[in-house]
């Protein structure tokens, strides 16, 4: 089956580009010197060798950049590519912040590494991961050692990528319209210093470029806030918060109006407010206007030094009628490394992505997230079976209502309230725990 998917896939792009060979393809490296091209950054050597782009690698403190003099916005850029094992890439629309002597930028990835992520799309120097080939594991295996070929199109807010042939990424994003072309170097330890990148034929195509793009069955990551492609409308997604009012949610203590205060709405973000640091002591908890059985759940959160907050799942508002916060399980959402929560619990059970007071994420997830940036949270619930990612990451994955579980519940703080986790559905949860937290394209798909 993989060999007739790789075969048709190949197949798709021949004629693609057979099409395309009658419009006007341009040379981006003339296969002699770096003509038409410039260092941005970082001390990594570039040389014209043999046919090919040669980047070497330095112990250099920021990543290398040779970027083309032009700028672009709309097309389809083809090359083949190698490297010695080194962390790479190439950058598109990208641009250089003098300021920061950085480029920054849509970055498609080159990753040798065994997480297998190249053809994804990274923002260089700015939000980070963007399409993570988690997203499309079918993907992950197109990279190989030696060779590989490339291709990118890049058309107004849609960014899609192939490597060897295979469908690696369908971005939809809306931040950068055109900006130059950079091969990138990485930054590496001395004891890596000299490892090499390799790049040949690389060509651009610019004029009529819709009209030569390939369709692609790698799966969409909607970038854009708030919204829904008509992919994701078919596939079955719907918003739970519209980026302009608190249209779908309510008060958990008070059902049918939303908090007077505590929380706000503004430039399509959706924030908890500063209080005391207390459980619902300011605006209170908000949850769903319905409850869930079954569903994909996808949250962006934003925290603020220090904060701690959490998304709340199978949540029934009328359980707890005393002082706190709504009862249901929690995706626990915390700066691990300035709030006291953090090390309480067991075995690290109450840290970011935690099943909270129960299981705990993995140590190390502060390598997949930095507090001043966006972060995509999901959860998954398919009846008694639920996970729990951040950024791409499987975090934790659990069965409950079963022997196993109601013995975890027993050593918890939730051990005096009956039956918890075991409901059939529930609402969904946005915790106030006095602290700053923003929240935005939140969306749910519900399962069968």
């Amino acid at each position: 089956m993989k060999t007739k998917a790789f075969c048709l896939a190949a197949l798709t792009l021949l004629l693609c580009a057979t099409a395309a060979s009658a419009q006007q393809w341009e040379n981006l490296f003339n296969g002699k010197n770096l003509k038409g091209w410039k260092q941005m950054t970082g001390t990594a050597k570039f040389q014209a060798v043999d046919g090919m782009i040669v980047g070497t690698s330095t112990d250099s403190k920021v990543n290398s950049f040779l970027a083309t003099t032009k700028n672009y916005g709309d097309f389809i850029l083809e090359m083949e590519f190698m490297t010695e094992d080194l962390n790479s890439g190439v950058q598109l629309r990208s641009h250089l912040d003098k300021s920061r002597g950085l480029v920054y930028g849509y970055q498609f990835e080159i990753d040798p590494t065994d997480r297998a992520w190249s053809g994804g799309i990274y923002d260089e120097a700015r939000r980070l991961w963007l399409y993570r080939m988690t997203e499309n594991p079918a993907g992950q295996s197109a990279y190989r050692p030696g060779w590989n070929s490339a291709r990118i199109e890049v058309v107004g807010n849609h960014i899609r990528t192939w490597v060897n042939g295979i469908p690696c990424t369908n971005l939809i994003d809306d931040v950068d319209a055109d900006g130059f072309i950079a091969l990138q170097v990485h930054t590496v330890s001395a004891d890596r210093r000299g490892a090499r990148v390799f790049w040949k034929n690389i060509r651009i195509l610019t004029q009529d470029v819709e009209r030569y793009c390939t369709p692609s069955s790698a799966p969409v990551v909607n970038c854009i806030a708030n919204t829904l492609t008509p992919e994701e409308v078919a596939d079955g997604w719907k918003l739970l918060f519209d980026g302009k009012s608190s249209k779908g949610w309510q008060s958990a203590r008070r059902q049918g109006v939303f908090p007077e205060r505590g929380w706000t709405i503004e430039n399509g973000i959706l924030s908890v407010n500063k209080g005391d640091g207390g459980e619902s002591t300011n605006g209170g908890d908000i949850i769903t206007d319905r409850k869930y059985r079954n569903f994909i759940l996808k949250v962006d959160f934003k925290l603020t030094p220090g904060a701690n907050s959490g998304i709340k799942y199978f949540v029934d508002p009328f359980m707890n009628q005393g002082a706190g916060s709504a009862i249901g399980c929690e995706f626990q959402v915390l700066d691990d490394k300035l709030h006291p929560d953090a090390k309480l619990g067991v075995n690290g059970n109450r840290t970011m992505g935690s099943l909270y007071d129960l299981i705990p994420a993995p140590k190390g997830v502060w390598e997949t997230y930095t507090i001043d940036g966006w972060q995509r949270a999901m959860i998954i619930v398919r009846d008694k079976h639920v996970e729990h990612w951040l950024n791409g990451h499987k975090l934790l994955e659990y069965e409950r209502d079963n022997q196993m579980w109601d013995a975890l519940v027993d050593y918890s703080k939730y051990k005096d309230w009956p039956n918890f986790g075991n409901l059939p559905e529930g609402y969904i949860l946005l915790q106030d725990h006095g602290d700053h937290v923003s929240y935005k394209n939140i969306k749910i798909k519900e399962l069968p």
